[in-house]
């Protein structure tokens, strides 16, 4: 097994309530993640609450987009974290954080990801490691973040 741990970080030009809501509510999810786009066709469902703790999102797309769940496992006004299971392209176990504070001009967040993989994906993340696969993701996600928090919330 090979440990992991790739994490960016952008001021989002909004206050931290809104930005929390952004993240604690997958449905909100789709304005913003980089791996949403990745099948036009692919199922999402939700359960549990809204938001928050128990709040759970599957879903199951085309080959690139995979198959898998998450569950917010803790909620706080500045930190979040999320299980998160890949089922397919290949089973995984990772743990996504947000950590929030507040700065003069919004919200500074702070977006991690840990985890370990095995097999024939710890191989290929020796040759193309994580946070080369990672980076970039977090990095789109985190402009769109910011591109919709520019906006006045609808």
């Amino acid at each position: 097994m090979t440990a992991y741990e790739v994490s960016r970080s952008a001021v989002l030009p909004c206050d931290l309530e809104r930005a929390h809501g952004l993240l604690d509510d997958f449905r909100e999810w789709p304005a913003w993640s980089p791996w949403e786009g990745l099948d036009p066709h692919m199922s999402r469902t939700y359960s549990g609450p809204d938001s928050g703790v128990g709040a759970r999102y599957e879903w199951s797309g085309n080959k690139r987009a995979g198959e898998g769940t998450m569950e917010v496992t803790v909620s706080t006004p500045e930190h979040i974290e999320v299980a998160l299971q890949f089922l397919k392209p290949f089973k995984s176990r990772s743990a996504v954080i947000f950590d929030l504070t507040p700065v003069d001009d919004g919200t500074r967040l702070s977006w991690i990801q840990t985890g370990t993989v095995s097999g024939l994906v710890a191989l290929m993340a020796k040759v193309y490691p994580m946070e080369k696969a990672l980076g970039p993701d977090m990095e789109k996600g985190l402009a769109n973040l910011v591109a919709q928090t520019a906006r006045p919330a609808s």
